[in-house]
């Protein structure tokens, strides 16, 4: 897999090879243009020197002296590489002068035929295999034309010394433009680095959160999302203990209690001994049954976890008469009754997590018909505000004391010497809690404990599926 730093610095230097190519075809395209101006302007310079030489108040014999004068000046041109120091590009100048229609004075390297038979000004011709830039004076108050030119290979040659000379720095800097970007971006990403090294040295068993002084704001958020794992993961790891532990500890007893109850029964003498142990036998599995089961519905509302539950519309009522339905023959068991109070006629919609209104009214119920004496009542109250659902639960049984309630609620609390596993108050608390609502600890009127349960009714947009 590509690293960072050599994704950083190829974008990098992308960016800055596409950008030096704009620059430099706008650097070629200007200085292009203006080469042509500066030669244009020596072209038209050079006619104008000419024509002032041409117009001197001179007599005749001296005229032709100054011709003659400059056709010699312009042989000598010639052997500039050999015998006089001028430039290489000088003999790729050429001019004629014209006199009517007599060529009067021209250059070596212009031929004997006109350059060009158009007006003042400039223009291009393409003469003895090249193309030139020509520039045509007339002469004022003068039958005469002057005819200065310069090859336009020349120009481009001129044009592409001046643009590579200007593109030489940038190609000999990239080399060192490139090392110099390497490091920077290296010393850039060296916090990335120690994070990544410290993570790899890591002991697998360390959560602790990472700490890396100084440490870049980019970085911070990355950090701050493995710590918040590294949390999760401790939380889940003492969740996961805690759960083993608990029914460790809770299931050593009645399995104690289920290999007595066996052995009594593979040992008794007679048939109605080994009844009555079957009998002890099968009650034991199902208290044993039933304490795994709030075991794994426990362990499944911890408040650690981090799904989200998905809630459903169920009718509160409905939910409510249904679980105490199964619960009834419970409660026959015992010669109790099971009361039940509502109005038929509000809106009993809820919103709900899955099975989480059966749960609680099992818990409740169950709780009130273990600690309830027999041919007790045991009465559930469904009222609406405008606001909450209320779900009461009263029992008859002994209740629990003022100042025990707030530990009531939590796990393994137990009350009494026919107390359960003192985790259903537990997994109803938190089963509210999730529902977004309350719960209460109260004396029932006629004694023994009521728990009151407000539950948020929903919104007329949360009905909408």
């Amino acid at each position: 897999m590509t690293s960072i730093r050599r994704r950083t610095l190829g974008l990098a230097l992308l960016v800055f090879g596409l950008s030096m190519l704009v620059i430099g075809f706008i650097s070629y395209r200007y200085a292009a243009h203006e080469i042509e101006e500066l030669h244009d302007a020596s072209l038209t310079q050079n006619a104008r020197l000419l024509e002032g030489l041409l117009q001197a108040e001179l007599p005749d014999e001296y005229r032709s002296a100054l011709i003659d004068s400059l056709e010699s000046a312009l042989m000598r041109a010639e052997q500039t590489n050999t015998h006089f120091a001028g430039h290489p590009y000088e003999s790729r100048l050429a001019f004629q002068l014209w006199e009517d229609d007599q060529l009067v004075l021209r250059s070596t390297n212009a031929p004997e035929t006109p350059l060009a038979n158009h007006p003042t000004g400039f223009t291009r011709q393409h003469l003895d295999g090249h193309d030139w830039r020509i520039y045509v004076l007339e002469v004022a108050d003068a039958n005469q034309r002057i005819v200065v030119s310069e090859r336009e290979d020349v120009r481009g040659e001129i044009i592409r010394e001046v643009a590579l000379r200007t593109l030489m720095p940038d190609l000999f800097g990239l080399p060192l433009l490139t090392a110099l970007l390497w490091w920077s971006i290296g010393w850039g990403l060296a916090p990335l680095s120690r994070m990544a090294e410290q993570i790899r040295s890591r002991d697998p068993y360390n959560l602790q959160p990472l700490t890396i002084n100084p440490l870049p704001q980019e970085l911070a958020t990355m950090a701050g999302a493995v710590n918040r794992l590294l949390e999760r993961i401790r939380k889940m790891q003492i969740r996961e203990k805690r759960f083993i532990a608990d029914a460790a500890h809770e299931l050593r007893t009645p399995l104690a209690v289920l290999d007595l109850h066996a052995q009594n029964a593979l040992t008794a003498d007679n048939a109605e001994d080994r009844e009555e142990s079957l009998n002890h036998l099968r009650s034991g599995v199902a208290r044993s049954t039933r304490l795994v089961t709030q075991l794994l519905t426990l362990a499944r509302l911890e408040p650690e976890q981090e799904t989200q539950p998905a809630y459903r519309r169920s009718h509160l009522l409905r939910e409510v008469r249904e679980t105490l339905a199964k619960l009834s023959p419970l409660a026959a068991e015992r010669s109790q009754q099971l009361l039940l109070n509502a109005d038929e006629q509000p809106d009993w919609l809820i919103l709900e997590e899955p099975g989480a209104i059966e749960t609680v009214v099992q818990n409740l119920v169950g709780n009130a018909i273990q600690h309830s004496p027999n041919q007790s009542a045991i009465s559930v109250t469904l009222a609406v505000t405008e606001q909450a659902f209320q779900l009461i639960v009263d029992d008859q049984g002994p209740g629990i004391p003022v100042n025990e309630r707030l530990k009531a609620v939590e796990r393994f609390q137990r009350a009494g010497p026919s107390a359960g596993s003192g985790l259903g108050l537990s997994i109803v608390e938190r089963l509210v809690t999730r529902l977004k609502g309350t719960l209460q600890l109260e004396d029932a009127p006629n004694g023994g404990l009521r728990v009151r349960i407000n539950l948020p009714r929903p919104t007329s947009t949360e009905y909408s599926p």
